[in-house]
């Protein structure tokens, strides 16, 4: 068999002009996509972003020709959303360096997936029925990236709209996969209104009505929400404590009780406010404040939550000891020197007045590369090559969706009353996940807390995107979310995703703000992987035909051998 490879010098001027036209309309959409993201105030980009590829998929026949200028879109995309991955306006740690420019090679292979499935519907179908099921295809992209262990969903296409929120009212019933599948269906319908045009040159087209309607209808859905949502009359004051330390030099060492002292001056400011429950961000502190060695430290902040009779959710390590292999964790460590067998986790504390008694919640969710290596549990030697210097990585996961049970008083029709606020404390890149979070409120969560140490990436898109995110979250599941970060941005976002006040990068300040109590659970809540589940089934059934049909053709072809 004569293999034959692609030599650009045997194309015709026409061949090499109608290739540089399609390379820049692959090119157009991948710089559409990243404007629409935040912090740029352009989500509607988002609705036709994908049109410019669409027409170059929709002349490409082979599998690697599509995929090609796929991966040009979703690396334009990619470089223009997550610049800030690697940590590259700091340059302080090579390691990050190297995992930022390994994601911005890797994560756009995974856009090939839809692409892929694209391809053979188009094949063993026709392309009106692939573009009908592309979205289809991309949602279950977005899912099965999210539940692998080197996920990465920050470019979830409804993230797109998190500053337009009056689109995305509607993920309290479709949750954010539902609107990134709103958003593709209407992409490929403005694709078809366009193509009918130019093709007919009729302007008015079903096309185009369906595509009108798939933005309009969320728009109205979405502005009725927030002219009507009643939020509940039950609130309690929340205090956040943003201490603006450099997150590269905490780690390197320093005075702890310095710092200790620092968190509490801060934290009085909002206790002067009436604050009833302070929250500290990520790893305030950088050692593992349990673990015996730095119990003047833990008194110090006991006397403080105690004479102050407020409660404390702090951002700390935490390492555990197991003695009773029944309660090891799948990715438990052992210290062959001592003999015993621990984990470290990234987790959240809870200092409760005049109960010593402290719970820690361990992070589920892990950064990869960041905070732990994918895969490590399978082969430890990844675990061993790859650590970072920093004092982060290699984190074990958290096993338990834990919620802090807060008895407090509070303030309901001007009146106190004794009532019980079950938060759920997540720590930093958790918010991005949206079934997750569901989980703590159908668990009873009344409210989502945020600890985070966003700084690492210096002012960039990052943290204003993980700001962001964590409106979904909110919208999704019809709960305050409050932010505590070390250097920014501190927020309190309400039930409708509006942000009622916020810090500014790189201040040492704090924050304070009513928060409401909620307790009904949204459509979504109830039922997180409807969406995912549907589209990934139907995807499931679609590449079963295309195996049964693949082999078919294999037993025809044999047949007439």
């Amino acid at each position: 068999m004569k293999i034959k490879f692609f030599n650009p010098m045997h194309l015709t001027p026409e061949e090499k002009k109608n290739n540089a036209k399609q390379r820049k309309l692959a090119l157009l959409s991948g710089v559409l996509l990243g404007l629409s993201f935040p912090p740029i105030p352009l989500s509607f980009l988002a609705w036709f972003a994908l049109v410019p590829l669409f027409f170059v998929i929709d002349k490409r026949e082979k599998l690697h020709e599509i995929n090609k200028a796929v991966y040009l879109t979703a690396f334009i995309f990619c470089l223009i959303t997550l610049y800030w991955v690697g940590a590259f306006t700091e340059a302080r740690d090579p390691y990050l360096l190297v995992a930022g420019f390994a994601l911005l090679l890797f994560n756009p292979l995974l856009f090939l997936i839809p692409s892929t499935l694209f391809y053979f519907t188009k094949k063993y179908f026709n392309k009106k029925i692939a573009f009908l099921f592309f979205p289809i295809f991309w949602v279950t992209y977005e899912y099965a990236y999210m539940i692998t262990d080197a996920s990465f969903p920050w470019l979830t296409l409804a993230n797109s709209f998190t500053t337009f929120i009056t689109y995305i009212q509607l993920a309290e019933i479709i949750g954010a996969l539902g609107i990134s599948l709103l958003i593709i269906f209407t992409n490929v319908f403005i694709f078809f209104a366009i193509k009918n045009y130019i093709e007919t040159k009729k302007i008015f087209s079903s096309n185009l009505v369906i595509a009108i309607l798939l933005i309009i209808l969320p728009l109205i859905y979405g502005a009725f929400q927030l002219s009507n949502y009643q939020l509940s009359d039950k609130k309690i004051k929340i205090g956040v404590v943003q201490p603006n330390l450099d997150p590269y030099e905490k780690w390197s060492g320093g005075d702890l009780n310095q710092i200790t002292n620092l968190y509490l001056n801060l934290s009085d400011e909002v206790v002067k406010d009436g604050a009833r429950i302070i929250i500290w961000p990520e790893t305030a502190l950088p050692v593992y404040l349990l673990s015996g060695a730095y119990q003047s430290i833990v008194d110090t902040i006991r006397k403080y939550v105690n004479h102050n009779s407020i409660h404390l959710l702090t951002g700390m390590p935490h390492f555990v000891f197991f003695n009773d292999p029944k309660d090891f964790p799948p990715d438990v460590k052992f210290n062959p020197t001592s003999g015993y067998h621990f984990a470290t986790y990234n987790s959240v504390l809870h200092f409760m007045p005049f109960d010593y008694r402290i719970k820690f919640y361990g992070k589920a969710k892990l950064v990869p590369f960041g905070e732990r290596v994918p895969f490590a549990t399978q082969f430890p030697l990844l675990g061993e090559l790859l650590k970072w210097g920093v004092g982060l990585g290699m984190w074990n996961e958290g096993q338990d969706t834990t919620l802090f049970q807060l008895p407090l008083n509070i303030l309901s029709e001007e009146k106190f009353i004794n009532d019980t606020l079950q938060v759920a404390a997540m720590v930093c890149y958790e918010s991005v996940y949206p079934d997750f979070i569901a989980q703590f409120v159908n668990k009873g969560g009344n409210l989502l807390t945020v600890v985070t140490n966003d700084s690492w990436y210096g002012n960039t898109s990052g943290p204003y995107q993980h700001r962001d995110i964590a409106k979904l979250r909110a919208i999704e599941n019809r709960r305050w979310v409050v932010r505590a970060a070390n250097g920014g941005i501190s927020s309190f976002i309400d039930p409708l995703g509006r942000e009622t006040a916020n810090t500014k990068m790189f201040e040492k300040t704090t924050l304070t703000d009513y928060v409401t109590i909620e307790t009904h659970k949204t459509f979504y809540t109830k039922n997180p992987l409807l969406i995912p589940i549907i589209c990934s089934v139907i995807s499931i059934w679609f590449i079963g035909i295309v195996i049964l049909l693949r082999i078919k053709k294999l037993f025809q072809t044999k047949k007439i051998e």
